[in-house]
């Protein structure tokens, strides 16, 4: 409950610095940096989440190869299958996320 609460402060913040760039008049030149800003919060979600889901995959196998070393050769290649895959779907991630901070169309 202490994450959330953390959670919705930072994004209140960002949401209250982010407020006089948006009610600048179009004549001047402020610029509004909201897609860099979704990038590297983007980026920085997907790596925290690729780290959690590593750490997990690697508790557990080691947790299955602790109990049962007979069958630790087919658990080592199940963890790491899955922890490729995982790693195909965070960097799809992390080039989504700079295709965005660079303006791409889409």
């Amino acid at each position: 409950m202490r994450t959330l609460g953390l959670i919705c402060l930072v994004m209140m913040v960002l949401f209250v610095m982010a407020s006089p760039v948006q009610a600048q008049s179009p004549e001047t030149s402020a610029t509004f940096y909201g897609r860099a800003i979704a990038a590297g919060l983007g980026a920085g979600l997907t790596i925290i989440g690729a780290g959690i889901g590593l750490g997990r995959i690697g508790a557990a196998a080691v947790e299955a190869m602790a109990r049962q070393p007979e069958t630790a050769g087919r658990v080592q290649t199940a963890m790491l299958i899955i922890a490729a895959l995982l790693e195909g779907a965070t960097f799809f991630s992390l080039a989504v996320c700079i295709l965005m901070a660079l303006g791409a169309p889409g």
